[in-house]
């Protein structure tokens, strides 16, 4: 299910429909309309012409100015999907480049990501991202894409929501954010996150690396743990933060669910 899931790209890594999940009243998400990646900068033109196959309404781009002017996404001639992204930063650094700071051990690289998702669900310039997200969701059942730099963190978060949303169990929501650990071409991704994070912080080793660039079920319950602590629930969270209450959680569910 995994490989059918994942969009097998060269230079986008970690694409994926994160559709097809069931839900609790035996529905199911809808395919070929929720996509999922990290940043496009180093797209190949075969990438551009997969991505173009799957006619992309939207585009939801999660990062900040400086990790956009980076790597600026490359998009196949014709493009014409609208762009969303925010004018400051919403990270900074990406999050497992954030918890590289100082980090010299693999369980310290753990211990600061799990940290930074303590605070994910509450980051100033990132939740009118998430708001953004589910404002093009609300369009109607348009194919679109959210992402960021890996696809992993703030994209996982961001795609945990809609699952929730959507009625998908807890544990499917879970295995969609675990995905990511052997999605596509793990190993570029890993490598192109290694020469980031050593370019900025030296040398680090290759155990640490793969714990800042991979992803782990407690870092994503560590968030829903910190929305129960400050809200409680992740519905309550959702509709005042987010702004999604019952009416928009009944027309999600009537553009994005089958039977």
């Amino acid at each position: 299910m995994a490989d059918s899931r994942v969009l097998p790209l060269e230079g986008v890594h970690n694409f994926r429909d994160y559709g097809g999940y069931a839900t609790g009243d035996r529905r199911h998400v809808r395919t070929g309309l929720l996509w999922r990646s990290a940043q496009h900068g180093d797209a190949t033109d075969a990438d551009l012409t997969a991505i173009a196959g799957l006619g992309l309404a939207h585009v939801v781009d999660l990062r900040g100015p400086s990790e956009r002017d980076a790597k600026p996404c490359r998009r196949h001639e014709g493009f014409a999907a609208q762009v969303f992204h925010y004018p400051e930063e919403t990270a900074g650094l990406a999050l497992h480049t954030e918890a590289a700071d100082g980090v010299v051990t693999a369980d310290e690289a753990r211990s600061a990501m799990l940290r930074l998702y303590e605070g994910i669900a509450f980051r100033e310039n990132l939740v009118p991202m998430l708001r953004c997200h589910f404002e093009v969701l609300l369009r109607g059942a348009e194919p679109s894409l959210v992402h960021c730099v890996a696809g992993k963190d703030r994209t996982g978060f961001a795609v945990a929501l809609v699952h929730h949303v959507l009625g998908v169990a807890p544990e499917a929501m879970m295995d969609d954010y675990l995905l990511t650990n052997v999605a596509g071409n793990i190993e570029a991704r890993i490598a192109n996150g290694a020469e980031q994070i050593r370019t900025r912080y030296g040398a680090i080793d290759e155990r640490t690396i793969r714990a800042l660039m991979g992803v782990d079920a407690d870092y994503l319950a560590a968030a829903l743990a910190a929305v129960d602590a400050r809200h409680g629930s992740l519905d309550a969270y959702l509709a005042d933060v987010i702004g999604i209450g019952p009416s928009e959680r009944q027309r999600l569910r009537e553009f994005y669910l089958e039977d």
